[in-house]
Order: C-alpha cells, then structure tokens, then sequence
C-alpha cells in the first residue's frame, strides 16, 4: 500500500513540473513549430520530455552573441 501511495506522489509531482515545462515554452521566444515540438516531446514523453526541456529549452537572460 505505501508504494501505491509513494507512487501516486510522484505521478502528482512528474505532471506537476510538465505542465510548468508545458507553460515555459508557451512563454519562450522560440517558434511555433518549435513550441509545438516541445509540447508534444514533454506531452508523449513527460519525463525525458522535461529533462530535454531543461537541458536544451532556451533560456531566459542569457545574451548570446
């Protein structure tokens, strides 16, 4: 019955941070087909889709030259 609940928890927290990854690249600058790959990757994916977003999302404040 814990692991029931331990996993319950952490389904909660996994769809908790795609829908904030989801809602960061609503806000990003980057295109709308890449917004749209994004969403699917973390949406058909939601874990590798939001580690791929952290590592490789675009990132706020960072000036390139």
């Amino acid at each position: 019955m814990g692991l029931d609940i331990g996993g319950g928890i952490i389904g909660l927290i996994v769809l908790a941070l795609d829908v904030w990854a989801i809602i960061n690249v609503i806000g990003s600058s980057v295109s709308l087909v890449a917004k749209i790959l994004w969403i699917l990757a973390i949406l058909v994916l939601p874990i590798i889709g939001l580690i791929a977003w952290l590592i490789a999302g675009p990132r706020k404040g960072v000036v390139t030259a």
